[in-house]
């Protein structure tokens, strides 16, 4: 968008850093963070607008006008972000889902529930039909959580498909891509790709997901363009049922071994063992709630700036 400093464009990449902070873990949606910083419209708008368009525009008035209408620069400045985010903070977020879960999943447990909250807040009519997705939506998530977690993760045909479906669901709010790819068997896989810097099987996801990008955004826009209200209440039910998934305390069923790594692939949400004088529920708890707060202390900062 013309007419944007540089600072402007150094705080869309901090936006993309959160966006590929939240997508590293699953359950947490980088769409969510992209909505409550007011980018998100902007952000599927641009999208939509790589067509065979920008090519003809290339040829007839050169690589200035190209990279304008493509809107590049706020692309390359979020991407960015969301790049760097990715390859420094995987083998942080792998370090700590393995040594500290509860304490992880009890932060983005409490923000995932806001979310709930402020994508919900965003439906304008409540009536039957917001309603019935509402419910829908719940409904299937909570079914989806409860599915065994696949482990045909190896495949080069399967690392595409997961790229695409995983893109598909960052870009919505609320739903995560890394929770995605946690039920399609291949999110410790990716995340390992990362941090081994595994260029293979990190190119032919990162096709896919240019493919699942490039097609779902518009079947997303014209979702929010003509059923906006529908669209929001299904994606408010989705997140509600989906935080099973992330509840931070679990009661692993089933284990599989595949490679020299033991994985879960069926695991129930328990109460915690103890609610007296144990430190971890104490911490749990305020990160519950710390990761609650911060979803409404982004929202206010992001109406503040609007409103300048």
């Amino acid at each position: 968008m013309a007419g944007r400093t540089l600072v402007q464009y150094a705080l869309i990449a901090l936006k993309g850093m959160a966006m590929g902070a939240a997508d590293v873990v699953p359950g947490v949606s980088g769409g969510t963070i992209a909505f409550i910083s007011g980018i998100y419209e902007e952000l599927i708008e641009s999208i939509n607008g790589i067509n065979g368009s920008l090519i003809q525009e290339w040829r007839q008035n050169g690589i200035t006008s190209f990279w304008k209408k493509a809107n590049g620069n706020f692309l390359l400045a979020l991407f960015s972000g969301i790049a760097i985010s990715v390859f420094t903070l995987a083998r942080l977020i792998s370090w700590l889902l393995e040594n500290h879960p509860i304490m992880v999943w009890s932060f983005f447990f409490g923000l995932v529930l806001a979310s709930v909250i402020y994508v919900g807040r965003a439906i304008k009519q409540w009536n039957f039909g917001a309603v019935f997705f509402l419910i829908l939506g719940a409904g299937i998530a909570f079914i989806v959580t409860r599915l065994p977690v696949m482990s045909d993760s190896a495949s080069m045909p399967y690392v595409f498909l997961s790229g695409a479906l995983a893109v598909c669901a960052m870009i919505l709010p609320g739903i995560s891509g890394a929770f995605i790819l946690v039920l399609l068997g291949s999110y410790k896989f990716l995340l390992d790709a990362v941090n081994q810097r595994d260029v293979q099987t990190l190119l032919v996801a990162a096709v896919g997901a240019v493919v699942g990008l490039l097609s779902f955004a518009r079947l997303l826009k014209w979702m929010f363009a003509n059923f906006r209200n529908i669209t929001l209440a299904l994606l408010t039910g989705f997140i509600l049922g989906s935080l099973n998934k992330i509840w931070p305390w679990k009661e692993v069923r089933e284990v599989k071994e595949i490679g020299d790594k033991i994985i879960a692939i069926s695991e129930e949400s328990v109460l915690p063992a103890s609610f007296d004088g144990d430190p971890q529920l104490s911490w749990a708890l305020i990160l519950a709630i710390f990761g609650f707060a911060l979803i409404f202390i982004l929202e206010k900062t992001a109406s503040k700036k609007e409103q300048k």
